[in-house]
């Protein structure tokens, strides 16, 4: 599992899963938090309405299917930043004034300086390893740098999911690190990887697609 933050860590028991469910998949109604916590409706609202007083959480009215509207909630703002962010803001200040003295270049470089290491640290761990071994071994890495990670295969594709963006701010303002994430994944995989879903662009999680003995795409964007 991810570290969590200091902040997260503070809502313990069925709150704090509640915002993990909310950060993998919102909006989600109270039924469907139900459900999938294993509760009642009733001891989810009661949590969701402590939630809410904290401005921890937000709801909308939505129209599923025949009937009343339901209520479904996502996080706030402030939800989110219960999330870890490793390092984000003086990764995203060092950067920019890099950019700022040598050009955007030479701060991409830097972000893709820190994959090629970290790449050729996890390759050695890898040898060997089965496909499904070297997927979880990735994901596990990625837990430890806050990304809440978590794979499923099916058909003989793996599908990993990033469900935290560690350092958003830094991808939003250089997107470079998107693509260099990518390639990372690729070379220590040595599998065909691509993008599915991306947090930048409103979606829950960032997702890839990986398929071992795949040709591998000729550009990774």
């Amino acid at each position: 599992m991810p570290t969590h933050s200091p902040h997260l860590a503070a809502h313990k028991g069925l709150r704090g899963e509640i915002l993990g469910q909310l950060k993998r998949a919102q909006p989600l109604t109270a039924k469907q938090l139900a459900e999938q916590l294993g509760v009642s409706p009733n001891a989810i609202r009661h949590h969701l309405k402590e939630l809410e007083a904290e401005s921890l959480i937000v709801y909308g009215r939505e129209q599923r299917g025949v009937g009343a509207p339901t209520y479904a909630y996502r996080l706030s703002a402030t939800g989110e930043s219960l999330f870890p962010r490793a390092y984000e803001a003086t990764l995203t200040q060092v950067l920019e004034r890099v950019a700022e003295k040598s050009g955007r270049q030479a701060a991409v470089e830097l972000l893709e300086d820190h994959y090629r290491d970290l790449a050729r640290k996890v390759v050695a761990e890898l040898d060997g390893a089965s496909d499904a071994a070297r997927v979880d071994l990735v994901a596990r890495l990625m837990n430890e740098q806050g990304y809440m990670a978590e794979w499923q295969e099916a058909a003989g594709t793996f599908r990993l999911s990033e469900h935290n963006c560690a350092i958003r701010a830094v991808a939003e303002r250089f997107p470079e690190v998107c693509a260099a994430e990518q390639r990372f994944l690729h070379e220590v995989l040595g599998a065909a990887v691509e993008r599915r879903s991306h947090i930048t662009s409103g979606c829950n999680a960032c997702e890839y697609a990986i398929t071992f003995g795949a040709r591998p795409p000729q550009e990774l964007a």
